[in-house]
Order: structure tokens, then C-alpha cells, then sequence
């Protein structure tokens, strides 16, 4: 039954005395933990959205923490980047059931810098560059055949060619003003430590009831 799936957490915990006055830090710690421990899909994110009072939400990767902002990749046409353009105030949720850790992020999201997309797409596999040119993300498509042959023709026409960046896709960096740490403890009395944003590098936290 689901009902009687549970697990009684126990590997970490979290104390006040223990924790950096930067979340980042803390986040950058746990993010390396992640990746050490070999974890599946460790900068897997959920990206929540809102127009009209309507969420939705899908997973991103994380590419990079910029300047204290987390950084990822897409298509500006995508029904994400069109709700984004509506509603700049996102929310990400990073799981990593095998630290029994989550994290989840409060944000306003804004364009990453053309040039620096343009780095991170040359970056990229040549497969994926093709990939953002071939994928009218979010777009309704006849069939699987229709994608397979844009990707087809793109490969005949840029073959042994620099394939440039387009212009609908780039980067996004979300600018956190709460970011909460979960730790899982045993008999469901976790540790929740929530910090805010006081301004630009300055941060408080408080511990809250599981």
C-alpha cells in the first residue's frame, strides 16, 4: 500500500552553530556532497512558474552559481520562457533523496548576458547545438518524423560550419531572496533552517517546525 511507504531519516542533521551567514556556501556544500556521492542527476532542479494563479512546473539542470544566482539554459519561446516573461518570480526544489536533503529556492528571474550564453552554447556537444535549432520547444508537433528531419536538414546545412547560437535561446539566472535547507531527521522531526534576503549579500535564517 502507499500508505505504508516511509523512511525514518537519519544520515545528517542541521545546526544552527554549524551553518554559514551565506547560503550559497551552504548550498555549494551540499550541491559537492551531491555530486561526490554520486547521486543521480545531482543539479536536476524543479523550475515553478505562475501566470494567472496557475503553476507548472518541470525540471531544469543548473549550470552554474553565478554571483550568488542560479543559472540555467532554455528555449525564450518555450512555454517556460514565455511564463517567465509574464512572471518573473520563480521557485526551484532540489531533492537528493540519498543525502535525505532538500533545498528550495525563492527567486526573480531575469536573462543571462547574450555573450555569456553564447559561451556556454559553444560549450556545448555539436548535437546539442543542432538540438536548439531543431526543437521549436514547446511547439505541437505532426510526429517524431517531423523533429528527426529538422534535425536532419540542420545537420546538412551546417555541416563542417560554426553553428551560431539562436536567438530564442540563451540563459536565465534566478536571484534567491529565500532559500530553505531540508534535512531529513528520524520520526518525521526534521530540520527546515529558511534563510531571507535582507539585501544584496546580507541574509538571516530561522529554524522552522517540520
Amino acid at each position: 500500500m502507499l500508505r505504508d511507504i516511509r523512511n525514518n531519516y537519519q544520515k545528517h542533521k542541521l545546526v544552527e552553530t554549524d551553518l554559514s551567514t551565506n547560503p550559497i556556501e551552504l548550498f555549494n556544500l551540499w550541491l559537492d556532497e551531491a555530486i561526490c556521492s554520486q547521486v543521480n542527476e545531482p543539479t536536476a532542479m524543479i523550475l515553478g512558474t505562475a501566470v494567472n494563479g496557475i503553476p507548472d512546473t518541470r525540471i531544469v539542470l543548473l549550470k552554474e552559481i553565478a554571483d550568488d544566482n542560479f543559472v540555467f539554459f532554455t528555449n525564450y519561446n518555450s512555454s517556460k520562457g514565455q511564463q517567465i516573461a509574464t512572471n518573473p518570480q520563480v521557485a526551484l526544489n532540489f531533492f537528493w533523496p540519498e543525502l535525505e536533503r532538500q533545498v528550495r529556492v525563492k527567486g526573480t528571474v531575469s536573462k543571462l548576458a547574450d555573450e555569456l550564453s553564447e559561451v556556454y552554447f559553444y560549450s556545448r556537444p555539436k548535437e546539442s547545438q543542432l538540438g536548439a535549432w531543431a526543437s521549436a520547444q514547446s511547439q505541437i508537433l505532426t510526429n517524431r518524423k517531423e523533429l528527426e528531419q529538422n534535425y536532419q536538414e540542420l545537420e546538412k546545412k551546417f555541416e563542417g560550419k560554426t553553428i551560431p547560437k539562436p536567438r530564442h535561446w540563451g540563459g536565465f539566472k534566478v536571484q534567491p531572496n529565500e532559500i530553505e535547507f531540508w534535512q531529513g531527521r528520524p520520526s518525521r522531526l526534521h530540520d527546515r533552517i529558511r534563510y531571507y534576503s535582507l539585501k544584496p549579500g546580507q541574509w538571516k535564517f530561522k529554524r522552522l517546525a517540520p
